[in-house]
């Protein structure tokens, strides 16, 4: 195996990324001009193809645990295979240094612990979607099953939730993220021109709201112009989806 292997989930065809996580490492892969191929895999073969490449399952006792394999993981030319993508993230900086992802800037931890906050109140908005839109059959009824075991609900009736109220409590969380984007100008959290792993992962959460529904998409950008500027001064590490 002569280079990387990024291991994600596809849309329906023709085949390309969608999902929030995978996205960050396929970022720094295209930030970092690193040469990888991708390899699809749904929803239902997730568990079979990574624990055949001997990944340990995430640990049950981790706060947010839901299942024992996720997607992305990513497969090094030397064999070494990492799952998470903090943890891959880690890796790719310590193997390929330049240019930095400034890991170690405290905006980075910060918005990796809120990205959660920022998607979960809009879920009624754009997870019924995800298998009627974006998703092959197989995955998509993997995708409705296990949900609706995680949510106590169908997707459903999830979707019956979508109405204003979801929009005013996501309003506060991204107000606080645009905040923290335009402390030092902008576009990027550190400003003009230094690009961070911050911004990898929050234009990540944006670019997967798009796919998934261009209209919420559109309606989050309204909480600030901030967002639209950040994800437009991203887009060349968008441009690579398979």
């Amino acid at each position: 195996m002569s280079q990387i292997t990024l291991y994600d989930i596809p849309t329906r065809e023709p085949k390309k990324a969608w999902s929030l996580n995978p996205w960050k490492p396929r970022m720094i892969l295209n930030y970092k001009a690193i040469p990888y191929t991708t390899q699809w895999i749904e929803y239902p073969d997730l568990a079979h193809t990574l624990s055949a490449l001997s990944i340990p399952p995430h640990d049950p006792t981790t706060p947010g645990y839901y299942t024992a394999y996720t997607s992305p993981a990513l497969r090094h030319a030397d064999g070494k295979t990492t799952m998470d993508s903090w943890e891959i993230a880690q890796e790719l900086e310590a193997r390929y240094p330049e240019p930095s992802l400034r890991l170690e800037e405290p905006i980075v931890g910060r918005i990796r612990d809120v990205i959660v906050g920022l998607r979960e109140p809009l879920n009624a908005w754009w997870m019924p979607k995800v298998p009627e839109r974006v998703l092959g059959k197989e995955s998509a009824e993997y995708f409705e099953r296990t949900r609706e075991v995680r949510l106590g609900m169908s997707l459903g009736e999830l979707g019956e939730k979508a109405d204003e109220e979801c929009w005013v409590k996501a309003k506060g969380p991204a107000l606080e993220v645009a905040e923290l984007l335009k402390e030092n100008g902008g576009p990027f959290f550190l400003g003009e021109t230094v690009v961070s792993y911050a911004d990898f992962i929050f234009v990540s959460f944006l670019h997967f709201l798009k796919t998934v529904d261009a209209n919420v998409y559109e309606r989050y950008l309204e909480f600030d112009p901030a967002f639209g500027r950040i994800y437009e001064a991203s887009k060349q590490w968008l441009e690579r989806d398979d």
